[in-house]
């Protein structure tokens, strides 16, 4: 469920298009559904679900009936979750098999015969998916991807064996710089030549390369691109949450403060994390939200932070001074 989550933002500017301008509450309802979801209230969140989809004649986003049937599944229910499985594998809408088969909340499942003929379908669907990518743009990026991850994850392994500040580390984040450059060179002939390209053109992990490829450079070239990519994700042709977090790394190295909390500091005397520099901290979770992004305690909580939104107003002079030195 939770990879679904996080692009449940792409598509919501087309609801009313898809469904009709007469389903101006199934955002409501879907949403109250969501929130029933994270509080493990899985029959109340599917019956949330139904009635959003009653609301418009039976019709549903695709991503609120994948959620529907993670809900229904989890719920002990299967024949609800394979009714909602079945709707968004036969029209088309679900072509991932690799999602599909690794999410947790349909393991209840795996034993019915019919979650191999879903998968079977889907399958299918990613067959055709994968027929209209552009094939030698998805092998560059591909190359992009893997050079731009591998030395980042390569890098905690040599922090603990040498030392933060070592020799070691400094001559590994100039490697990592130089695979940067070269693979912005690369992103920037595609983003300059044909835009910023979609999930329909260059696949998922193509489309997220795009981002964090821009993600990574410098503050002048971030700053070029971003109209670009705000342009991309309101067509649904980049992520919001990618978004986001491009608008916070901006935000901080113009001296400004984010808005997502998605950039965190590391005390360099007591080696500890911290969330950087953060507007109005007591909404940043509804924010996140807006850009299907979890919330920040689940986040921070990756680097070993505690998340309290009072706490952290009351040490945000002291935050702020650490990354003024």
């Amino acid at each position: 469920m939770n990879k679904i989550l996080i692009i449940i933002a792409l598509l919501l500017s087309s609801i009313s298009i898809v469904l009709g301008q007469d389903c101006d509450d199934y955002y409501s309802y879907s949403q109250k559904a969501r929130h029933l979801q994270k509080k493990n209230k899985h029959i109340q969140a599917g019956m949330k679900y139904s009635e959003a989809f009653q609301l418009c004649g039976n019709k549903g986003m695709w991503y609120d009936r994948y959620n529907a049937a993670c809900s229904w599944a989890l719920a002990g229910k299967p024949d609800s979750a394979f009714v909602q499985l079945y709707i968004i594998a036969m029209d088309g809408s679900l072509a991932d098999t690799k999602i599909l088969s690794t999410d947790k909340d349909f393991v209840s499942l795996h034993s019915d015969k019919r979650w191999d003929e879903i998968l079977e379908q889907v399958k299918v669907n990613q067959l055709k998916e994968e027929e209209k990518l552009d094939k030698e743009l998805v092998a560059i990026l591909k190359t992009v991807h893997d050079e731009d991850q591998k030395y980042r994850i390569q890098l905690d392994e040599v922090e603990k064996k040498y030392g933060e500040g070592s020799p070691e580390v400094k001559a590994h984040w100039e490697l990592i710089s130089e695979k940067d450059s070269i693979n912005l060179v690369k992103v920037k002939k595609i983003l300059d030549e044909r835009g910023w390209l979609g999930v329909d053109v260059i696949g998922k992990e193509g489309n997220t390369t795009l981002f964090l490829v821009i993600q990574h450079s410098d503050l002048g070239t971030q700053k070029k691109y971003l109209p670009m990519m705000r342009e991309a994700a309101k067509k649904g042709d980049a992520f919001p949450g990618n978004l986001a977090l491009l608008e916070d790394r901006i935000a901080l190295g113009e001296g400004k403060k984010q808005l997502y909390g998605s950039q965190i500091g590391r005390n360099e005397t007591t080696g500890k994390f911290y969330v950087l520099p953060l507007e109005d901290p007591e909404n940043v979770d509804k924010r996140r939200e807006e850009v299907g992004l979890g919330p920040l305690k689940d986040y921070a909580a990756i680097w070993g932070i505690v998340w309290n939104a009072k706490k952290y107003i009351k040490q945000l002079p002291e935050i702020e001074a650490l990354q003024g030195k």
